[in-house]
């Protein structure tokens, strides 16, 4: 797959990335993350510039974001009721992410995108919850910022392991990242015990 997605790039090139980031931020099966470190080795070879890469899958991952914020907004849960089979999404799966939604927009939006069977449904989740779009853009900047930065830089430096990274990233990357989130529920959960005990 490497020998293809770097072939893709190389004829395509920021085209390509912007195109596979779109995809990856749809939440479409679609290797988007190993493409943006794919990239980063072509960087590291100085076929692709650093800069111009890094702005080709940010733009890709926040027009996809957007795609599906609005999708999610303009459909909402009936879309996901009826195509429920095709997504693999059962009406109650929808509740515990609305329920972390509810609790802090802002952490769901920036760490939902790490949990397993939740990350392909976070930006049509914010979407259908009628949160404002600038909101929902500032924090997902935040995530699509760091993840397109942190990806170049493992193909600029670690590109010949690409095969262990790509596995870390796909296994572990989301236990750490749902880590993450649940201590960050806690603590809003802490806080809100402190503040009904004053």
């Amino acid at each position: 797959m490497k020998e293809l997605i770097i072939s893709y790039l190389t004829t395509l090139g920021l085209g390509g990335l912007l195109a596979g980031a779109f995809i990856e931020s749809m939440g479409l099966p679609f290797p988007g993350g190993i493409m943006v470190i794919l990239a980063g080795i072509l960087v590291n070879q100085g076929r692709l510039d650093f800069f111009e890469s890094l702005v080709a899958a940010v733009t890709g991952y926040t027009m996809g974001s957007v795609t599906a914020y609005y999708i999610g907004r303009n459909l909402g849960r009936p879309f996901f009721f009826k195509l429920g089979r095709f997504f693999r999404i059962k009406p109650e799966k929808l509740q515990k992410p609305q329920d972390w939604l509810d609790r802090s927009a802002p952490a769901f939006i920036i760490f939902g995108r790490f949990l397993p069977g939740i990350s392909n449904l976070t930006p049509y989740m914010v979407g259908m919850s009628r949160i404002k779009l600038g909101y929902f853009l500032f924090y997902n900047s935040l995530f699509v910022f760091g993840w397109a930065f942190l990806y170049l830089l493992l193909g600029m430096f670690f590109g010949h392991n690409w095969e262990i990274i790509a596995g870390f990233l796909n296994s572990r990357l989301p236990l750490a990242g749902l880590a993450l989130f649940l201590l960050f529920l806690g603590y809003l959960y802490y806080k809100d015990l402190l503040k009904r005990k004053v």
